[in-house]
């Protein structure tokens, strides 16, 4: 069974037992549960419960492994031919890892 869940515009596909990277939240520190109430949809194949536009009373709950981790350096470059301008900027953004435990329909 998979839930696909909305946290801070971003909808993400989740199965049990899945380590996902959301962005950074002061949820706490390690160990802690968070709960997920934003579920649009619940189950698998034909017998799948689709949300209008949430599923009512469906829940994900979640542990915190690493309250705050940093993601891959993005490197953006601005280049303007012939001018002699070139920009190098980089950037790591934050994360919160979490493990889905319990998926609730």
């Amino acid at each position: 069974m998979y839930a696909i869940i909305e946290d801070r515009g971003r909808q993400y596909k989740v199965i049990e037992g899945q380590v996902l990277d959301i962005d950074r939240q002061d949820i706490g520190e390690d160990g802690q549960t968070v709960e997920f109430d934003r579920v649009l949809l619940v189950g698998e194949g034909s017998s799948a419960k689709i949300g209008t536009p949430l599923v009512e009373g469906a829940k994900v709950i979640a542990k915190v492994e690493t309250a705050e981790i940093k993601g891959p350096k993005i490197e953006v470059i601005h280049f303007i031919r012939r001018k002699g301008h070139l920009t190098h900027k980089g950037h790591r953004q934050q994360y919160t890892r979490v493990r889905i435990e319990k998926i609730d329909a």
